[in-house]
């Protein structure tokens, strides 16, 4: 449970600087980034539940890094504050696998 807490915590603030930093992605109110987090969130656990734990982003792979910018592009049609063009969505998935293979989510 913690893993994920903190792993939608960092969601939150990456969607918010994302937006500051990452051209063709709209800056977010924190209530926008809260509702775009828990979209990808749930986007992303629906798509590993039905393919597999194969696309998660832990794996880093070529596939896994397309579906997120997949996800994040398709999330701005439920997030109304959202507008991110297919460039932002691939960028703001670079940014986020990155800051997601620093950001420690395991307790050891």
């Amino acid at each position: 449970m913690v893993p994920t807490l903190i792993r939608f915590a960092v969601s939150v603030l990456v969607l918010l600087l994302v937006g500051y930093v990452v051209p063709g992605f709209s800056p977010l109110t924190i209530t926008s980034a809260l509702l775009a987090a828990l979209a990808i969130s749930v986007v992303s656990w629906a798509i590993e539940a039905i393919v597999g734990q194969t696309l998660s982003p832990r794996n880093r792979g070529l596939i896994s890094f397309i579906v997120a910018a997949v996800v994040i592009w398709s999330v701005q049609y439920v997030v109304p504050a959202m507008n991110v063009t297919i460039l932002g969505a691939l960028l703001a998935s670079v940014a986020i696998g990155l800051v997601d293979g620093v950001v420690p989510t395991t307790l050891r």
